[in-house]
């Protein structure tokens, strides 16, 4: 109802041209009937195959004019004034002085004719001649409730077809929220496929709703879909944060957008389970992540790299809810002077982002350099916490090994864990994982077991960045001191 109310207003207001951009265009078509009877005008649509045909009526008129120069001094020579839809216009006024010349003549008359266009395109370019004529509207996009309604309407149609199909209605609920951001229609065929897969909806089925959200938007090149989502069981220590995140789950959470958890930025060396943690937020909340890539946004247009910044974080919306991860985010700003201002203007485009947003869209930054960030991204408000993620201790290690060891099937009785956590002092997760994989080629080479002695002398054989980059490492801490959260403890 309140698409007709909107587009009833829009077409009242004396605007000549009408843009509508959408997929949906049977949709819109029927919202155009109704809002042509409120107004008691005629409705006709035009396409490139059908000619221009009366569409408020039962029965159709038939034009068989189809030519779009021709149509266009059609409706401008006719009396009958009316709504004429124009069905993928876009490529006729793309270098077509003419069309162009047409359009906003029918603009300048209208007055007169009271003829209004609708130009119903996926996406509609607007020459410059003729956008003081025109207005936008955008069809809206079902909420949380049409969305459970439209996923039992396809829950009904395949019982109707004879197939008994399980229902998790909790399944349903997150089904919902995560299919937000898309058409009806795109809806209805992820949830609908969704159910035949395995004649179920279950949780199992929100990864793959996710991914087919992710292809429908289009957002491959500066956005990665991250398939893998690690949960907190696969990540070792990280204490503070997991409690962190737990007290701020969003089925927890108030409902007031503004309150909502915002974000966090991970600092910490190289290999210390910060993209790991990054996977394990989305893991836990059940929630989409989301790459950007800040190498990719750079383009030596002018201009150019700030637009892709805009387009990834439009996108990362319409995904919402789901988590953004900016890995390495100082390499993204910090150019300063020496790159004509662009990291300045990128850090500009976030931190309005960030402050503006109004979905549900959770940041997690990941920095290994404090150095390289601005101050104005890391105050209070823009993010919610910084936690900095120091080498793993002890106990830590310890876990970090039997996580590995246990992921690759190896026979725990041959190690001793304590002796491995003391000869990998100074080590990084991924330090660790690494002397793994080497001592297992090792073994392998040498037509041995793996054991014990084989991953001490791999671990002997490294020099982690602890030793390698002291001075780096102990500044950082130094510089974390009572300015951060500690991640571990």
């Amino acid at each position: 109802m309140q698409d007709i109310r909107d587009l009833t207003s829009v077409l009242r207001s004396n605007t000549p041209i009408v843009v509508i951009e959408t997929y949906e265009e049977h949709r819109a078509i029927e919202l155009l009937k109704k809002v042509s009877s409120v107004l008691y005008q005629p409705l006709f649509s035009w396409s490139i195959t059908q000619g221009l045909t009366r569409v408020d009526r039962a029965m159709g008129v038939q034009k068989f004019n189809c030519e779009p120069a021709d149509i266009l001094g059609q409706i401008k020579s006719t009396d009958q004034q009316g709504i004429y839809v124009l069905c993928d216009f876009h490529p006729f006024v793309e270098n077509a002085p003419k069309n162009v010349r047409l359009l906003k003549e029918i603009a300048l008359e209208y007055e007169s004719l009271k003829h209004t266009l609708v130009l119903v395109s996926h996406a509609f370019e607007i020459p410059p001649e003729i956008k003081r004529y025109c207005a936008h509207f955008r069809l809206s996009l079902p909420n949380g409730a049409q969305l459970q309604n439209l996923i039992y309407e396809q829950v009904d149609k395949v019982r109707a077809e004879g197939v008994m199909l399980d229902v998790d209605d909790s399944a349903v609920l997150k089904l919902a929220e995560n299919l937000k951001g898309l058409t009806f229609d795109d809806a209805r065929r992820l949830a609908h496929k969704a159910i035949v897969d395995d004649g179920a909806i279950t949780h199992s089925d929100i990864d793959m709703v996710n991914k087919g959200k992710f292809e429908l938007l289009d957002m491959e090149g500066i956005l990665q879909f991250e398939y893998d989502t690690s949960d907190f069981s696969q990540v070792a220590g990280l204490h503070n944060l997991k409690q962190w995140l737990k007290h701020r789950t969003p089925s927890t959470c108030t409902q007031n957008l503004e309150d909502q958890p915002k974000g966090i930025l991970l600092l910490g060396v190289q290999g210390s389970g910060k993209s790991l943690a990054a996977k394990a937020v989305a893991g836990m909340w059940q929630r989409p992540l989301l790459r950007l890539d800040m190498s990719a946004l750079y383009n030596k247009y002018i201009g150019e790299t700030e637009k892709n910044l805009r387009h990834a974080l439009e996108l990362a919306d319409l995904m919402s809810p789901c988590v953004l991860w900016i890995d390495e985010i100082e390499k993204g700003l910090g150019g300063g002077s020496s790159d004509d201002g662009v990291s300045t203007r990128i850090l500009g485009t976030i931190l309005t982002w960030m402050a503006e947003r109004k979905s549900q869209v959770f940041m997690v930054a990941t920095a290994n350099d404090i150095s390289a960030l601005p101050p104005e991204l890391m105050r209070k408000g823009r993010m919610d916490e910084i936690f900095f993620v120091d080498l793993p201790d002890d106990e830590i290690r310890k876990a970090i090994f039997l996580i590995h060891a246990k992921r690759r099937g190896l026979d725990l009785s041959k190690f001793n864990l304590a002796e491995l956590s003391n000869a990998s002092q100074g080590f990084s997760g991924a330090e660790i994982e690494q002397a793994i994989i080497s001592a297992i080629y090792t073994a392998r080479a040498s037509e041995l077991t793996l054991d014990q002695g084989l991953l001490i002398d791999e671990l002997m054989k490294t020099r982690p960045l602890s030793v390698v980059m002291r001075e780096k490492l102990d500044a950082l801490r130094k510089w974390a001191s009572g300015r951060t959260v500690n991640a571990h403890k």
